[in-house]
C-alpha cells in the first residue's frame, strides 16, 4: 500500500509543511494540509514515498489542495 504522508517544501529555510495524500494521479495530486493553505507560493516541492517533485498549485478548497507536476 502506497503511504499517505507527503510534505510540501516551501523554502529549504522554512519549515515543511505535512500534507496527506488524498488522490494521486499521472500528471498532479490532491493533497490535506494539516494548516491553512492561505499564502502558499504557487510553485514548491512536494515530497512523496522517497519522491520530490516540482509542483504547480492548481486549486484550493479548504484544506484540500490540488497540484499538478
Amino acid at each position: 500500500m502506497m503511504s499517505k504522508a507527503g510534505k510540501l517544501i516551501i523554502d529549504p529555510k522554512k519549515p515543511v509543511i505535512d500534507c496527506t495524500v488524498v488522490d494521486l494521479s499521472a500528471g498532479g495530486a490532491c493533497l490535506q494540509v494539516v494548516a491553512s493553505p492561505v499564502g502558499l507560493p504557487k510553485r514548491f516541492e512536494f515530497l512523496h514515498a522517497g519522491v520530490k517533485r516540482k509542483v504547480q498549485l492548481v486549486w484550493t478548497r479548504g484544506f484540500i489542495i490540488g497540484v499538478a507536476y
